[in-house]
């Protein structure tokens, strides 16, 4: 009486989830290539994130000096000309005390000075203080006129003696358009005195609070500083985001190869048998004829199989 094997447990079957995965195709060249786009693109990535991280902190900078000196009390102009004639940067924004005369004279206007969308001017009078300088006043903001290429009309600023209040301001570079005549491409200060034929403080103008005494009409104020230090935090964390994702989606793609090429393994598939030569599908079971005769087919396959019996 033969005696009956109980088959071994299912946990001591061979499994092909629990057979070793193999990593070694990914020293082939193809995937050492993608690895070298992987870390060329990665490395492209951290150069684009540290550069939203410094367009951040310039914002920064500059949000720091708007809070820092855009409502301090104005200092008087005796003793802090040289916020005009030798200005620094950290000084943009510091409120200025000025008591003069304006040069209505030699008014110049400021082209394609766009305002919340709109386009128009900035009017700039020279004004002389009495303490011997002459600052550049920006007064405001004009819209476009019925004329093409200047505004109807440019309020005049008050006549004698005037105080003044203004926020230092750099100037422009020379952005190398030409201008109209009375008209400026850009606030540059040195084509501003070259203009007047007399000299003005080129480094920093002022950017108009109030006057005292108030003319009637004036140009209208001009935007105030955002405070807004825009969307850079958030993209420089996504390029450096980008740059880590390339590696994972490598990793995960050579893991998935490496399981199929498991799977294929236990089920005898390799690439030498070829996967079509290790698969075919059963033909499918001929009808025969009512009469017991054989079908076309089935003569068919009887003529292949005789023909491969015999060579």
């Amino acid at each position: 009486m033969s005696q009956l094997t109980a088959p071994a447990p299912e946990s001591d079957q061979p499994s092909a989830k629990k057979a070793r995965l193999d990593y070694r195709f990914v020293l082939s060249p193809q995937w050492l290539g993608g690895l070298a786009f992987c870390v060329i693109f990665s490395i492209a990535c951290a150069l684009l994130g540290q550069w939203q991280m410094d367009r951040r902190m310039e914002a920064v900078t500059e949000i720091n000096k708007v809070l820092e000196n855009y409502d301090e009390a104005p200092v008087p102009l005796a003793g802090h000309a040289d916020l005009f004639t030798d200005f620094q940067a950290a000084q943009e924004w510091t409120p200025v005390s000025l008591t003069g005369a304006y040069d209505e004279e030699d008014t110049r206007i400021v082209r394609n000075r766009p305002k919340a969308g709109k386009p128009g001017y900035e009017v700039l009078v020279p004004f002389r203080a009495d303490t011997g300088e002459t600052i550049v006043v920006n007064r405001g903001w004009l819209p476009i006129g019925n004329t093409a290429g200047r505004p109807d009309v440019v309020p005049s600023p008050p006549e004698g003696e005037v105080t003044v209040q203004v926020r230092t301001r750099p100037g422009e570079p020379d952005i190398g358009r030409d201008a109209p005549e009375g008209q400026l491409a850009s606030i540059d200060l040195v084509a501003f005195e070259e203009s007047v034929g007399y000299q003005v403080a080129d480094t920093a103008y002022g950017e108009m609070i109030q006057e005292d005494p108030a003319p009637q009409t004036r140009p209208q104020t001009l935007v105030p500083p955002t405070l807004d230090e825009g969307p850079h935090l958030s993209y420089s964390v996504q390029w450096f985001l980008f740059g880590l994702m390339s590696f994972f989606v490598w990793g995960y793609m050579a893991r998935q190869r490496a399981i199929n090429d498991r799977d294929d393994r236990a089920l005898g598939l390799t690439e030498e048998t070829g996967y079509i030569a290790a698969y075919r599908p059963p033909r499918p079971k001929p009808v025969r004829r009512r009469n017991g005769r054989p079908t076309d087919e089935e003569a068919e396959d009887a003529l292949l199989d005789a023909a491969d019996s015999h060579p």
